[in-house]
């Protein structure tokens, strides 16, 4: 997962953005300052309306690093990435919980794939899409005749009478 969402974050963002070396230590520390997060959220947005600044140069110092991080979570929540799926900077910025970072990006790609965005950029198969919700409509007669039905949760009406039932008092 950590090579797909790698070779993503390169083709979505552009090949300036470089390159980690194998392992969950070197993602987090190409991840920790914020900004190349930062430009993979910007990517996904039109180009007049991107939700995170991204500075000249990567900020040295700790908050100015996890304030970039925090700007990225803000402007994948705005995207549609649901806060459940969200890692705080902690996770990432410590390197506490990599997997909590990976599900977040995860989810910002399968997102990007499901709404079919024109700014993503990548394989679709890398993502799964998002299931999405297909609300159905009855009308008054059908939600009658839905009542006098027994579903099989219930169970079935085979075999049972009053006759039958009498010897379980």
């Amino acid at each position: 997962m950590e090579e797909w969402l790698v070779e993503w974050t390169i083709v979505q963002c552009g090949p300036d953005v470089g390159h980690p070396d194998h392992g969950c230590l070197d993602l987090q520390v190409w991840l920790k300052n914020g900004v190349i997060l930062s430009k993979l959220v910007n990517s996904l947005y039109l180009d007049g309306s991107k939700p995170v600044k991204v500075p000249r140069n990567p900020p040295s110092m700790v908050f100015k690093q996890m304030e970039q991080m925090a700007q990225f979570l803000k402007g994948a929540e705005n995207y549609g990435v649901a806060k459940t799926d969200m890692f705080q900077t902690a996770d990432l910025f410590e390197g506490k919980d990599m997997a909590a970072a990976q599900r977040t990006l995860m989810a910002l790609g399968s997102l990007a794939v499901t709404k079919n965005d024109r700014h993503y950029h990548g394989d679709p198969n890398w993502f799964m899409k998002k299931v999405q919700e297909h609300k159905k409509e009855f009308t008054e007669s059908q939600l009658q005749d839905g009542e006098h039905v027994i579903g099989l949760q219930m169970g079935s009406k085979r075999g049972a009478s009053q006759a039958s039932m009498t010897g379980y008092r």
